[in-house]
């Protein structure tokens, strides 16, 4: 471990980040998806119209049409929800009008069933929805990341909490290694071999710095409770009983708390539709949220367009009587749960406007690099010190070291040739397929294996460049397969103006030519690393021929 408290936080530094390094590897790829999740749903849903711009119908009109459409359709229900149309700064969360409803529980059950329906703003009716194949989208990629994949729920949740830890041990511990760290920022010497592996790790690592700690420790913040229960249990013994004791009294959720709804005069909620727009300005109501709890009025209550708020989860509003209209005191949330939903907002990123969104995929991708250096990095030093001892080196580190070496290969190239497998079995598979979503997972994670098993069989330095091209070619094939199997390729997406599905495609050429330039480049490299060895190898080969009999 070494001598000095630096050195000891070297070490721990080193095989903290290697342990659990391609499980975080995995969540950083997944995660990073996560922020572009909607758009990758769109895409993965060619069925799906192309988006219309309109202007955002008469919210008075739309509010009147919406609340017939409940009052006539919807009876018995515990609360009404009201999405205006309505746009925020974030193109990506323009809203058309649609209405949502949770129904009266049965006994003994705290929440009812749910429906909702998009309707058209200006006659109110239904709107028919395509249908489209079967997929979980960019929401599955999401969910992977904190939940893995073929394993029980819980499990899934403590294994990653556990890597997720050890991960902000290994940020912390690699900023006390780092004594030079505003140097290590503004150093990186190219074809250095191990040198130059580290100056890319510490020039990434110390430029993400703000995002890795924010990322990683919000992330611990999501499940705080599944991985700290001690004191949950303590004040509320263990058990499911009691925990929803616990979620009953932090939310205020109580059984019967709700009565039938009754539709407000239409005359009274475009009145309180005016005062909101008069306190918040025209075009700032999201939605309108109406329930009527037991011992009190039924209410209406305001809900507005979060813009750029962190909390998106707690938006401002306004809550008045469904009566006479009197205002309402609105109920402050906790500080406690206060606090819990700016760090959601922060590691999710959803208050994120179009160029904050970017900055939050680029990190996720350098949070990759990150991962990807430090484990390249061990097997650069390692080598280089079993090369020197390899008289003495037992055969466990040389068996370790190819371990390492495999699965950084399959995982580091593998994984991403696995990503770009998902989006191609999205439109290869067979549409009305049986288990069709489940089995885009299945190729992902077959595509996966098959990298790994192959970068066991082949030489270090070939499985590394024939899997850099492989994935180069499968990113590259992915716009060229949806051309051919869809029309939402870039010659109708681009020309239409649909920047997220044009995106996807632009994004996903940009990731093969990193690719094929990172095969490029690492084959000049090898190329001239060798070169001086040869001379020397050869020289001896000459001296065993000349010495035979």
């Amino acid at each position: 471990m070494g001598n000095s408290f630096r050195q000891s936080m070297a070490w721990l530094h080193t095989w903290t980040g290697l342990v659990v390094g391609w499980v975080l590897f995995f969540v950083f790829v997944t995660g990073t998806a996560g922020y572009v999740d909607d758009e990758i749903t769109r895409w993965m849903k060619p069925e799906l119209p192309l988006p219309v711009i309109e202007e955002a119908a008469e919210p008075d009109k739309a509010l009147t049409v919406a609340l017939a459409g409940l009052n006539g359709a919807v009876s018995g229900a515990k609360s009404w929800t009201i999405t205006l149309p309505h746009r925020s700064l974030d193109p990506r969360e323009y809203r058309g009008l649609s209405i949502a409803w949770e129904e009266m529980p049965r006994d003994g059950q705290l929440f009812g069933r749910r429906g909702r329906e998009n309707l058209d703003a200006e006659t109110g009716q239904p709107l028919q929805e395509p249908e489209a194949r079967d997929t979980r989208g960019g929401q599955g990629l999401y969910q992977m990341h904190f939940l893995l994949h073929y394993v029980p729920l819980n499990a899934g949740i403590k294994i990653v909490g556990i890597c997720t830890m050890l991960m902000l041990l290994a940020v912390v511990t690699g900023v006390i290694t780092h004594k030079k760290i505003i140097a290590d920022f503004f150093t990186f010497r190219r074809g250095k071999g191990q040198r130059s592996w580290l100056d890319a790790h510490n020039v990434v690592s110390v430029l993400c710095l703000p995002f890795f700690l924010m990322i990683t420790y919000t992330g611990l913040v999501f499940f705080a409770v599944t991985y700290m229960p001690a004191p949950r249990d303590s004040l509320y013994t263990a058990g499911e009983v009691s925990r929803s004791v616990l979620f009953d009294e932090l939310f205020g959720r109580r059984e019967g708390s709700h009565q039938v709804l009754v539709a407000p005069d239409p005359s009274l909620s475009s009145r309180l539709l005016r005062a909101a727009e008069a306190e918040w300005g025209e075009g700032r109501i999201a939605a309108v949220h109406i329930e009527h709890k037991v011992g009190e009025e039924p209410s209406v209550e305001f809900r507005r367009i979060a813009d750029n708020r962190v909390d998106v989860a707690d938006p401002q509003k306004l809550r008045f009587s469904a009566i006479d209209g009197s205002p309402f005191q609105i109920e402050t949330k906790k500080p406690a749960l206060k606090a819990r939903d700016v760090l959601f907002g922060l590691h999710e990123g959803l208050f994120a406007n179009w160029w904050l969104r970017w900055l939050y995929f680029v990190s996720g991708l350098m949070g990759c690099a990150v991962i990807a250096t430090g484990l390249v990095l061990w097997t650069v030093k390692r080598r280089t010190k079993h090369a020197k001892i390899t008289a003495g080196a037992s055969r466990f580190d040389a068996y370790g070291l190819r371990l390492v070496e495999i699965l950084n290969a399959g995982t580091i190239v593998g994984l991403p040739m696995a990503i770009a497998a998902f989006f191609l079995a999205n439109r290869l598979l067979p549409v009305q397929m049986v288990d069709r979503a489940e089995w885009e997972f299945h190729a992902l994670f077959l595509t996966w294996g098959w990298a790994l098993f192959y970068a066991s069989l082949r030489p270090l330095k070939r499985a590394w460049l024939e899997l850099l091209w492989m994935t180069t070619t499968a990113f590259a094939a992915v716009p060229v397969v949806n051309a051919l199997t869809t029309d939402r390729h870039l010659g109708v997406t681009l020309p239409h103006g649909d920047w997220a599905l044009a995106g996807f495609d632009l994004v996903m050429l940009a990731f093969a030519g990193g690719f094929a330039l990172m095969a490029v480049k690492v084959r000049k490299t090898w190329a001239v690393a060798d070169e001086p060895a040869s001379v020397p190898e050869r020289q001896k080969q000459s001296a065993l021929e000349e010495a035979r009999p």
